[in-house]
């Protein structure tokens, strides 16, 4: 088509002049036909200028016609061998579909099926082969390539497709077919992609909805960042990200789009599969939803490509001269679209093409069978490439490829554009010799209703053509890098002693202060310095980190155009190209994709970074929790910071902010190593051992670890208990008897509550005679872990000598009942319940509730974890042993004013 069709538009009903009007418009046809649509779209700019120069309001759409972006005469046509790449996409077809439907008849003795996708990845074909043979280069720097490789967010549902082709590629046997989502004995695939369960296969785990997205942008961003600081050479990688139409609706989705324009990320793809339906039903039935999202991207100031019709939609389109055909699609709604597909060819000749006479003239000569191989965009290889090829070669922004297409293409009756396509994992007899017709599959009858996987031997041409476009590009994918070939040295723990020594007389600091001053000496190292990444939500002047805006400087891509207002200033913000703080504002999702890149660097780019995400701790593994899931399934690696922890410690700000549970959260991720110190030297011990852990060894484990924003003395690092801090817990104080005979008891404690513990012990000794040994325990969950490895050791080996949880060990040699107070759930401390020494009584305060607003003193008193309530506990725990009398209880209680009949505040 080389000019657009005359006369679409209908005149306004209340056009005064439509005489000129037409003039117009037929004047823009003629340029259009004479000097192109390049010509048209700049003096259109032109006059749009000109007309707000003078303050005339111009109306505004971010969409365009419900047709193809690339004219026909614009497309750049595949250079593949189009027969061959279409007889290699029907054996994966068909191996993907064999896969879960052979699964899915096993028969299992409890009754359960394993379930499976067919209908994406049916869809998804003819991209996925696109990409595949044409475009995603894989990392040849093992084999002294210098490409990176292009990074592949693959929607999560079509995973048999891709196992399909890795079988076709000799990377799969047949037998891990054979054991699609049977993994406990080994040899099997995973449901979806999870590079946990996959480690040298799988990238990015992108079935957790619109997670994919917003991780993918982050990493592109993350691409850019590590070019800009001369760390590696990303400049010809790519990533590449494929969503569902539906999968736009989750948050996360769209939630970044605005970040990937602003910094213009032309290394970024986004490719939604628009097969107009969700998993029940349609995306948007009573509406358009590649116009909705195509106003999303284009306003966010994306590069937008539809590909929406085929080839053999063309011709049509170029007779249709009234835009009557324009018209209709675009009228259309898309839960007609999907019955359209969802019947045959006179359907679609009588609902789509009957809407309009000229319509019904302009396919007379056409067949039923020919109305309904009118393709869609997604299912048309030519138009595929064409579209692929424009967005790789777009530079300046990110693209957004929206592709027109049917769920479950091929399947026929069984679920081709049927609202329960989504959920066929079974097919019958009959539909299985439908696709081994449609597909043309080498299957004869007899065999038929075994479901055999198909593979042409390895010299037949469709082979050598599979994997010569793999070599071209520089071998397979997806593949997944497990360890860095670089190595580093971890810094002395006598580097950090700024923040392992005591503080010096009248002088006090928080740990927040002495992660400060741990990560700053950091920074100074040659080697190791250069890869930590700090990542800040818009806090750093909360956390005390505004040094390092100077130090260091803000990333931005564009440097820092304007003079910042505290330019006086010694700490003033300095924003750099080549900047090492990511600054996200205030958008934790944010904060936790650019600390995933980062974390995950060492496999994705060769390079061991060390992010350093400091957060509210109530806005972090809360809020971001399945982030944070995604993160341990990718085997990161970094430092997670939760600042201002506790219930009790961010004291003014009430419900939302105060955090009693992010330890119990950050419990139920496996590989995540959580520690609650309430010293500097705890925090210097911890930091620098989780850098020995990920750096060095290159262990898949990631550290939480929260820090206070109270200021006391600090006691100093006592030597040898290094090793007991990293286990959970050491003796801190002893306690002081006063005769042979004194009662004694441990009390345990964590964070903020620990200093309640210590004070509890002088109350203890000094008013009611009873000795007590103060424990720190940085970490409630490592102790738990490590008491739980000990009982399932003993279980297993019942004739072998038992193995003691370190809990047991620490308080066996030191007699009396045990109390722990944390600043978190109950649950927190309870955890190691079942290893306190046997005969122990065993009691937990914590700050069970919703949190809220005052003092410090009066918040842990309305918990009831302050001082008061430790040594209440304490002489209860002993009156409960017979070792006091419990009148001695009831003297504590009313000589420290606690009122005995209010409501408990876990519902007050």
């Amino acid at each position: 088509m080389s000019a657009q069709p005359q006369n679409i538009l209908p005149l306004a009903a209340n056009d005064p002049d439509a005489q000129e009007t037409r003039e117009w418009l037929d004047a823009l046809d003629a340029l259009i036909e004479a000097e192109g649509r390049d010509r048209a779209h700049f003096l259109l700019e032109q006059l749009l200028e000109e007309a707000r120069q003078h303050g005339i309001d111009r109306p505004f759409s971010a969409t365009t016609g419900y047709v193809n972006t690339i004219e026909p005469e614009d497309e750049e046509r595949s250079p593949g061998n189009l027969e061959l790449e279409g007889r290699l996409r029907a054996y994966m077809r068909w191996n993907a579909m064999a896969m879960v439907v052979k699964a899915n008849r096993l028969e299992s003795p409890d009754g359960s099926e394993l379930g499976g996708h067919i209908s994406s990845f049916q869809s998804l074909a003819h991209m996925f082969a696109a990409g595949f043979n044409h475009f995603w280069h894989a990392d040849d720097t093992d084999a002294g390539g210098t490409h990176g490789g292009d990074l592949i967010y693959i929607q999560g549902h079509s995973a048999p497709g891709i196992y399909a082709r890795a079988f076709m590629e000799g990377r799969l046997t047949e037998e891990q077919l054979l054991h699609f989502r049977q993994e406990v004995g080994g040899k099997g695939l995973s449901s979806y992609p999870h590079p946990k369960l996959m480690p040298e296969f799988w990238q990015f785990p992108t079935v957790s909805m619109g997670l994919g997205p917003i991780m993918a942008i982050y990493q592109a961003r993350f691409l850019k960042y590590l070019h800009a600081r001369g760390i590696a050479d990303t400049s010809r990688r790519k990533v590449w990200v494929f969503c569902g139409d539906g999968e736009m609706d989750e948050p996360e989705s769209l939630g970044a789009i605005g970040l990937a324009a602003r910094e213009k990320l032309d290394n970024l793809i986004f490719v939604i599969n628009c097969n107009l339906q969700r998993l029940d039903g349609p995306v948007r039935g009573n509406g358009k939803i590649i116009q909705e999202l195509e106003g999303d991207f284009r306003g966010a100031g994306w590069n937008v490509i539809k590909l929406l019709w085929g080839s053999n939609w063309d011709p049509l389109l170029a007779r249709d001269k009234t835009g009557a055909l324009r018209r209709v699609m675009m009228e259309t709604l898309d839960g007609d679209y999907q019955a359209f597909k969802a019947n045959d060819g006179a359907f679609v000749r009588k609902h789509f093409f009957g809407r309009d006479p000229r319509l019904l003239e302009l396919v007379a000569k056409m067949s039923d069978e020919d109305i309904w191989n009118l393709r869609r965009g997604g299912h048309d290889a030519n138009k595929v490439y064409a579209a692929f090829h424009k967005a790789n070669s777009h530079v300046g922004q990110p693209t957004v490829i929206l592709v027109k297409t049917v769920k479950g293409y091929g399947m026929g009756k069984a679920g081709e554009g049927k609202n329960t396509a989504h959920q066929t994992k079974k097919l019958s007899d009959d539909d299985i010799r439908y696709m081994r017709d449609r597909f043309n599959i080498p299957i004869p009858d007899s065999e038929l209703r075994k479901i055999p996987f198909y593979k042409p031997a390895d010299d037949t041409p469709e082979m050598k053509y599979l994997h010569e476009r793999r070599k071209a590009l520089g071998g397979y994918l997806p593949k997944r890098r497990t360890r860095s070939d670089e190595q580093f040295t971890v810094p002395s723990l006598e580097t950090f002693k700024a923040v392992l020594e005591p503080t010096a007389e009248g002088r006090e600091i928080s740990t927040t202060q002495a992660y400060v001053r741990f990560l700053t000496q950091l920074l100074r190292d040659q080697a190791l310095g250069p890869r930590v990444v700090p990542i800040l939500v818009d806090e750093a002047r909360t956390f005390g980190m505004e040094g390092l805006f100077r130090q260091v400087g803000i990333y931005n891509p564009e440097g820092q155009k304007y003079t910042p207002v505290d330019k006086d200033q010694v700490m003033y913000y300095r924003e750099d190209k080549a900047g090492q703080i990511l600054q996200e504002g205030i958008n934790e999702a944010g904060g936790m994709s650019s600390w995933i890149a980062a974390a995950t660097s060492y496999s994705t780019n060769n390079r061991i970074m060390v992010p350093f995400y400091i957060f509210y701790s109530m806005f972090g593994l809360q809020r971001v929790g399945d982030l944070a899931w995604a993160a341990g399934d990718m085997q990161a690696r970094g430092f997670l910071l939760g600042g201002t922890s506790g219930r009790t410690t961010l004291n003014g700000e009430g419900l939302q902010h105060e955090d009693g549970h992010s330890h119990i959260l950050a419990s139920t991720i496996p590989n995540c190593v959580s520690y609650d110190p309430t010293f500097a030297h705890e925090v210097g011990v911890i930091l620098h051992h989780g850098l020995k852990r990920m750096v060095e060894k290159q262990d898949n484990v990631f550290f939480y670890v929260t820090l206070l924003n109270e200021n006391y003395a600090m006691p100093g690092l006592k030597p040898g208990t290094e090793a007991q801090i990293i286990k959970g817990m050491y003796l801190f104080a002893e306690g002081q008897a006063k005769g042979k005979d004194a009662p004694r008891v441990n009390l345990l404690g964590s964070g903020a509550i620990l200093r309640e513990s210590i004070f509890a012990k002088e109350l203890l000794e000094r008013d009611w005679g009873v000795a007590a040994n103060v424990w720190s325990c940085p970490s409630f969950n490592e102790l738990t872990r490590d008491g739980q490895d000990c009982e399932r050791w003993n279980l297993l080996h019942p004739t072998e000598t038992p193995r003691v949880p370190f809990v047991t060990q620490q308080l066996e040699p030191h007699a009396g009942p045990v109390v722990a107070s944390t600043d978190y759930m109950k649950n927190y401390a309870e955890q190691i319940r079942a290893f306190i020494p046997k005969g122990r009584s065993y009691r937990v305060l914590g700050t069970d509730g919703f949190g809220r607003s005052d003092f410090r003193h009066r918040l842990r008193a309305h918990f009831e974890v302050d001082r008061h309530y430790i040594v209440v506990a304490a002489l209860k725990a002993l009156a409960d042993d017979g070792v006091l009398p419990a009148a001695k209880v009831a003297e504590a209680i009313r000589t420290y004013g606690i009122d005995a009949d209010k409501i408990n505040p876990l519902y007050a």
